[in-house]
């Protein structure tokens, strides 16, 4: 077949699927299983740039464009959030929330850097800290806020893509507050920060219930991104209360 003839005619090309592109057992559409050459997002662009007809072409000329934004975002990083303005307010979100996102992910960033300085250095490992921070912030690790939003288990969602203001606010201020007492105290090993992690998000989580009890109602809120009918708007409040 076609990718048989590519692969033969390009080594490399062999080489990295035999090696990254495991065969796996997929329904086919005459309703029988087959092993079938699997691969994700990367290695699909892997076989792209392999494929010599003029129809591959645009798409080629697309990853080209793609792979230079990316070396000009690094160069100079207000291009990179530039373009994420770009991205959400496609989306349809409302500038002052945008503008709340963004301002999170430069303090969870700032929040990863002090991680780093104090040798965590492993992904599962930001993992447990974050859900640490969380948990003390809304009583919920962030799987659980996920599932408490019904956002899809399969799904790269993007808890915080789903997160109103006041919810974006005390994430903010949990991490916040966590980076300012790492930096004080530098914690040597993991339970230390794990330690640190939790104080910090308690901080947001007595804001929070404070918060609460002013408002009358919860913080959290089950609405997702995905729910809201009109894509051109985010609602800011949300009356639906939590379920703890």
């Amino acid at each position: 077949d076609y990718l048989k003839k590519l692969r033969k005619r390009d080594e490399e090309l062999g080489s990295y699927l035999g090696t990254n592109c495991p065969h796996v057992e997929m329904l086919t559409e005459t309703g029988k299983n087959r092993q079938i050459l699997a691969g994700n997002t990367k290695d699909v662009f892997r076989l792209i740039q392999s494929i010599p007809s003029k129809n591959a072409e645009p798409f080629k000329r697309w990853l080209a464009e793609v792979g230079k934004e990316r070396i000009d975002e690094i160069e100079n990083p207000e291009l990179a959030q530039e373009r994420m303005k770009e991205i959400y307010s496609a989306k349809g979100y409302p500038k002052d929330w945008i503008d709340k996102r963004l301002r999170g992910i430069a303090i969870r960033q700032n929040l990863t850097d002090e991680w780093k300085e104090r040798g965590i250095e492993e992904k599962r490992d930001f993992a447990i800290l974050t859900a640490e921070i969380s948990k003390a912030t809304f009583g919920m690790t962030p799987t659980e806020y996920k599932e408490f939003k019904n956002l899809p288990k399969q799904s790269k969602a993007n808890l915080r893509d789903h997160m109103n203001d006041l919810e974006l606010i005390f994430t903010m201020l949990g991490e916040r507050m966590t980076t300012e007492l790492s930096q004080d105290e530098k914690p040597e090993t993991f339970d230390k920060s794990k330690n640190v992690a939790k104080r910090g998000g308690k901080v947001a989580g007595n804001a929070r219930l404070d918060a609460e009890k002013e408002l009358g109602r919860p913080v959290t809120t089950r609405q997702n991104y995905l729910s809201i009918t009109d894509k051109r708007k985010l609602p800011h409040r949300s009356k639906e209360s939590s379920e703890k």
